[in-house]
């Protein structure tokens, strides 16, 4: 259960700050490009791994970041199967251009506050496992 703090820097993203503020840093240091950081698969937890298809463990073959094309195309509304899938979609097809459209995607996001969790969670379920 949240509290009503919580739940307002959750639904306005201000949640995400001290993870920008991480970057800009320098803590998760950019390597391949200038938004490396801001932008990749987003991280989770690592109970999760175990979990993973092969497929879905694709993912990690970047860098992971605060926001990502799960995050424009659902965020927390999607399932975890098509998270992992829009995630190793940006793997495939990761290039500077599409990383500057995935920002500008998320300023969207985050000032139409779509996606932001599953009904009737503060995010999302707990990821389970994919049953194949």
């Amino acid at each position: 259960m949240l509290t009503i703090l919580a739940l307002i820097l959750r639904s306005s993203s201000l949640d995400e700050l001290p993870e920008l503020w991480n970057v800009l840093r320098g803590e998760m240091r950019p390597v391949l490009s200038a938004v490396e950081g801001l932008v990749g698969p987003r991280p989770l937890l690592m109970r999760y791994l175990p979990l993973y298809t092969p497929e879905q463990t694709r993912r990690h073959a970047l860098r992971p970041g605060i926001t990502g094309w799960a995050q424009v195309n659902g965020r927390n509304a999607i399932s975890w199967e098509e998270k992992f899938a829009l995630d190793v979609w940006y793997v495939d097809h990761c290039s500077v251009w599409l990383d500057l459209k995935i920002i500008g995607m998320t300023v969207w996001k985050i000032f139409a506050r779509e996606g932001i969790s599953q009904p009737g969670q503060a995010t999302m379920d707990e990821f389970q496992g994919t049953v194949e």
